[in-house]
């Protein structure tokens, strides 16, 4: 399955108030067994957003985690090659953006050095056979707040979660499974672009 199958069904859950809770359950992305926020957060927030860097990947062949990761690494991530310099435009602006999200998120980075919501990355060779590392796919302006903070001298958690995913590895027939190490929530995010 691309990107490209899955276009027009968020539109028609949010345009027919069944809105995200009718939409994980349709067939088509329901099939791809994905945690919730990923599926709410990738496919039903942003799909058409993403067309350009990620539609020419498997999304069947994808398997996610939520990790914890070091903030020294998350801050040298790219992004997709459509917005290449959106991460470094975020950190610029960083203080900003914080502010624009409310007094949550505000709460969040001064106390937790942190978000509320996981971003998603995902493995370069699920991009390129040939990429190494992790990418931005969402969440580039967590990420960027986090860059802009941490080369401030701002408060920053060592670690950070984030959903990454990888190439699943599994015998043929079978579908990618789902790991997780907590429940996740679908609380408005207040990262959401207006």
């Amino acid at each position: 399955m691309r990107l490209i199958d899955l276009q027009g069904i968020a539109e028609l859950h949010r345009e027919h108030g069944n809105g995200f809770d009718g939409y994980k359950v349709e067939s088509v992305p329901a099939s791809l067994n994905w945690p919730d926020d990923v599926l709410e957060q990738w496919l039903y927030d942003h799909l058409d957003h993403f067309l350009t860097d990620y539609g020419h990947i498997d999304l069947d062949s994808i398997s996610w985690n939520l990790e914890d990761h070091d903030h020294e690494e998350l801050v040298c991530l790219s992004t997709g090659a459509s917005e290449r310099d959106l991460l470094e435009h975020n950190a610029k602006i960083h203080a900003h953006l914080v502010a624009s999200r409310g007094e949550e998120v505000t709460a969040m980075w001064q106390n937790h050095g942190t978000w509320l919501r996981p971003p998603i990355l995902l493995a370069c060779n699920l991009v390129s056979p040939d990429g190494l590392g992790l990418q931005v796919v969402e969440g580039r302006t967590r990420l960027g707040v986090l860059r802009g903070r941490a080369e401030n001298g701002l408060f920053v958690s060592a670690t950070h979660s984030v959903w990454v995913g990888r190439r699943a590895e599994l015998p043929a027939g079978d579908s990618p499974r789902l790991n997780t190490r907590m429940a996740t929530t679908r609380a408005a995010d207040p990262w959401r672009r207006p």
